[in-house]
């Protein structure tokens, strides 16, 4: 697996906004925007990489443990100190899932496995940001 990944962010020449995508053309842009008006926010981003790659993890572990996800979201909420550079003080995930054959332990330990071990994004963050999660099952 490369260990490298590249991007690349060119302003749009309105306001705060950029259109950023990975070097590889056939990569989709994202667009963002500093003020979050015509995209999600740098910040916002952020909480999305963390709740996706948590996502992805949990999904590849409850898949191995033969569990079929019926529904499965989570809501991130960051919050941020109040001088710059305005960095994520804590970051709560709240994980909501639903499957066949899934149980609270099941839900639990795939989190736990996310979280503690192999979500990069949650690990990039400096350790000394908090970091909190609940899980629903319905």
């Amino acid at each position: 697996m490369d260990s490298q990944r590249s991007v690349q962010i060119e302003w749009t020449g309105q306001g705060l906004q950029f259109r950023g995508r990975g070097t590889n053309p056939d990569t989709p842009a994202i667009d963002l925007d500093g003020d979050a008006a015509s995209g999600p926010s740098p910040m916002h981003v952020l909480l999305l990489a963390a709740a996706a790659c948590a996502g992805i993890d949990v999904v590849m572990i409850l898949q191995k443990m033969r569990v079929t996800i019926d529904g499965f979201a989570i809501d991130a909420t960051g919050e941020r100190v109040d001088d710059p550079p305005r960095r994520y003080r804590s970051i709560k995930l709240v994980f909501k899932l639903a499957g066949k054959g899934l149980d609270r332990a099941k839900a639990e330990r795939a989190v736990q496995l996310s979280v503690d071990k192999y979500c990069s994004v949650i690990h990039t963050l400096s350790p000394d940001v908090q970091l909190d999660y609940e899980i629903e099952l319905s």
